[in-house]
């Protein structure tokens, strides 16, 4: 039986001078999960960030020296493949970019990818992203999607059955906002993210906490007695 896995980071693709995507350590850490990751089918949904054309050349750049197969799936103005189903259940990965989680989720739904990405999962297709592709597979967290003052959403699909916190040690905001949705109930046993690191789960166990470098790790925090706790969680650095 396929292993179904996730890897939710805060951060993916990295900058380099010119102004390029590059995979970081955390994309190839992905990859990586797939049987055959030196030519790996990759699909990337940059539907967070309005599905833009300046996107997918990126990404399509970041892999162009390697033997990884990107597609990039958009869904605006409409769907840019004749079969969304068949073509994401024949990808080995599938990344989704950052942006606004609260309207990736509403198109997904709207277009079935909440029933396909979900099959797909299950059929041991590793679901990826950060940021927005982290919060999405978890039942929600706090989000930017509205604007700046941040809120917490409730309705991501549900994967797994955890908050999640993004961007833990670079938005202030951040951490106190999960702590306190974790310690009032709006939000089940949450596991957050520094940028750098990502949580990796089989099926919906957390089975090991990853970073691109030393420092940045992971957290679980847990309601005790009606107060939010947080324990902070061993990364283990990428080489």
């Amino acid at each position: 039986m396929p292993v179904p896995r996730i890897l939710a980071a805060s951060t993916g693709f990295t900058t380099d001078a010119r102004g390029d995507w590059t995979p970081s350590p955390l994309v190839r850490a992905a990859i990586d999960l797939t049987p055959h990751p030196a030519r790996a089918r990759m699909a990337y949904l940059g539907t967070a960030r309005g599905d833009r054309i300046q996107d997918a050349a990126l990404v399509y750049g970041a892999f162009a020296d390697t033997d990884v197969r990107v597609k990039v799936v958009t869904l605006l103005p409409q769907p840019n493949v004749s079969d969304l189903r068949e073509t994401l259940l024949s990808q080995d990965v599938i990344y989704v970019g950052g942006g606004s989680v609260a309207g990736l989720l509403a198109l997904w739904r709207l277009h079935g990818l909440d029933g396909i990405l979900r099959e797909a999962w299950e059929s041991g297709i590793v679901l990826t992203g950060a940021s927005a592709g982290s919060l999405c597979w978890h039942t929600g967290g706090p989000t930017d999607s509205f604007g700046p003052e941040l809120r917490v959403i409730t309705d991501g699909l549900g994967f797994l059955p955890f908050g999640n916190g993004v961007h833990y040690d670079s938005e202030p905001v951040r951490r106190p906002l999960l702590q306190s949705a974790v310690a009032s109930g709006q939000l089940p046993l949450s596991f957050a993210t520094d940028n750098g690191a990502a949580l990796l789960y089989e099926g919906t166990e957390l089975a090991d906490v990853l970073a691109d470098s030393d420092g940045p790790t992971g957290y679980r925090v847990e309601r005790i007695d009606g107060v939010a706790v947080e324990t902070r969680l061993a990364a283990r650095v990428l080489a």
